[in-house]
Parts: C-alpha cells; sequence; structure tokens
C-alpha cells in the first residue's frame, strides 16, 4: 500500500472513532452496488454522472417516450390523430430496436443488453 493510501486510511479510522460518520442518510442501511452492474465498466462513470444530473440514457430516453405515446393512443378518440400517433410510436420503436441491436453486437455488451431488456420488461 502506498504511503497515501495509508494516510487515508489512518484519518478514516480515527473519523470513525470520533463518530462522524454516524449520522449518515444511509447510515445503517444495505447500498444499493448492482445499480451499474449490467452497464460495462467504461460506461458506469458517464452513466452514473448522468443519473445523477437526472439525465436517462438515450435508449431509456426512448423507451420513456414510446410508452407516453402509447398512453396517448390508448386515451385517443380520433383515428387520424391516432395514425399520426402508431406512426410516430413505430418510428421510436424501430429507431430503439436498431439502437439495441447495435449495442448488442458490440464486445462485452451482451450482459448489459440482456439487462436493459430485463429492465425494460422484454
Amino acid at each position: 500500500m502506498n504511503i497515501f493510501a495509508s494516510i487515508a486510511e489512518q484519518r478514516i479510522r480515527e473519523a470513525i472513532e470520533r463518530g462522524e460518520f454516524d449520522n449518515q442518510a444511509y447510515h445503517g442501511k444495505p447500498l444499493n452496488l448492482d445499480e451499474l452492474a449490467g452497464i460495462p465498466e467504461p460506461l458506469r462513470m458517464g452513466y452514473k454522472i448522468l443519473q445523477n444530473a437526472g439525465v436517462l440514457p438515450p435508449e431509456m430516453q426512448l423507451k420513456k417516450e414510446i410508452v407516453s405515446l402509447q398512453n396517448l393512443l390508448d386515451a385517443c378518440g380520433d383515428a387520424e390523430e391516432q395514425e399520426a400517433l402508431r406512426t410516430n410510436m413505430n418510428e421510436k420503436m424501430l429507431r430503439f430496436s436498431l439502437m439495441m441491436e447495435k449495442h448488442r453486437h458490440k464486445p462485452g455488451n451482451e450482459q448489459y443488453y440482456s439487462k436493459i431488456l430485463k429492465k425494460l420488461g422484454r
């Protein structure tokens, strides 16, 4: 272990002994370490930054739009408007499928692809 890691460990131990970590929001609760487990390692930091900023990854944003269009389509009574919504939804579904297909063929992304499909309910 290098000198900086040793100093950091020592200071963390001292802070624990002083009780500085006792009033943390997640104190005593399990951590969700699985949250980004399905995302390839090189993409995790970017996804975490986007998540903290409240931004969805492109495939999730597209899926959210598809669900919204489906809800509009279900509530719509006008045949002309239904056709426009259906066309828009089909276009987004095609784009989503192409996006997923592109991700699936990258080496190492098979697990990521299956996790996304599972999360989206497919």
